[in-house]
């Protein structure tokens, strides 16, 4: 039984000096594909490097919507995040999106930054990976804009509507250990409402801790209590989760080996 953790942070400094720690602890609990995931253009070319070291991660590339702001500045920013989306075994452009809950940068500044990230992906034939709270209007009118974008919803924890809207569009539904300690239960009607061919599995590592691990530090290996959380919710095998969402993230990232 194998999983995939779609969406951690290994470049953080939370794991500074122990990422073969973290990334053995995973393994051999039967998590054997990683994708570091970009959150500024300065880390996603730590998450790259990590990548081009550890024959079992991959990276993406790109700049969180809080980052946004500090993304504009720099009128190079378009070009070096397609620089970096170019690198050995970087695989996806993000995380970008919109994020209006606290809105550490402003709404027209995330828009502009989604933009770019946007027109690179489809330059490039990459798919995104999005991240999407309080915003899903705006995001579904950029994202509309353009045509045949590939990617997912990371850290999905929203209801039927705006899952409809993202299964209508093609997109994966990355789901984490948000499900084992919410207490909406639309989230967890949503949850069982992916269908499994459309599911991939992630933790956001370090954060999102799934229970019953709850005040420690999320490592990818907690990826493990969400897939059985998960399973038990959906009335599915978990050998039948971990084999689709597996393969699903395969296929979306391109890294069947």
């Amino acid at each position: 039984m194998e999983f995939i953790d779609t969406h951690c942070h290994l470049q953080f400094e939370k794991y500074h000096g122990r990422e073969d720690e973290v990334l053995t602890g995973a393994t051999r609990l039967g998590v054997k594909k990683f994708i570091c995931v970009g959150t500024t253009l300065e880390d996603s070319k730590a998450a790259a490097e990590i990548a081009r070291t550890k024959e079992t991660v991959w990276a993406t590339a790109g700049a969180h919507p809080h980052d946004a702001a500090k993304f504009l500045v720099d009128p190079n920013a378009p070009k070096r995040l397609k620089e970096l989306a170019q690198l050995p075994r970087v695989v996806a452009i993000g995380e970008t999106g919109l994020d209006f809950y606290k809105q550490i940068s402003a709404k027209n500044e995330q828009e502009r930054a989604l933009r770019s990230h946007i027109e690179v992906g489809l330059e490039l034939g990459l798919p995104l990976v999005f991240h999407v709270r309080d915003a899903w209007e705006d995001f579904w009118r950029v994202f509309d804009s353009y045509k045949a974008i590939r990617g997912v919803v990371h850290s999905f924890s929203t209801h039927f509507d705006h899952l409809d809207e993202i299964l209508r569009r093609g997109l994966y539904v990355g789901l984490n250990g948000i499900m084992t300690f919410t207490k909406e239960q639309n989230q967890l009607e949503a949850a069982k409402a992916v269908p499994l061919d459309r599911l991939v599995l992630e933790t956001d590592a370090p954060f999102l801790t799934p229970a019953p691990f709850r005040g420690e530090l999320c490592e990818p290996k907690h990826i493990l209590s969400t897939a059985d959380f998960l399973a038990n919710l959906r009335g599915e095998n978990l050998e039948e989760l971990a084999a689709a969402t597996t393969a699903n993230a395969e296929q979306l990232f391109g890294i069947r080996n």
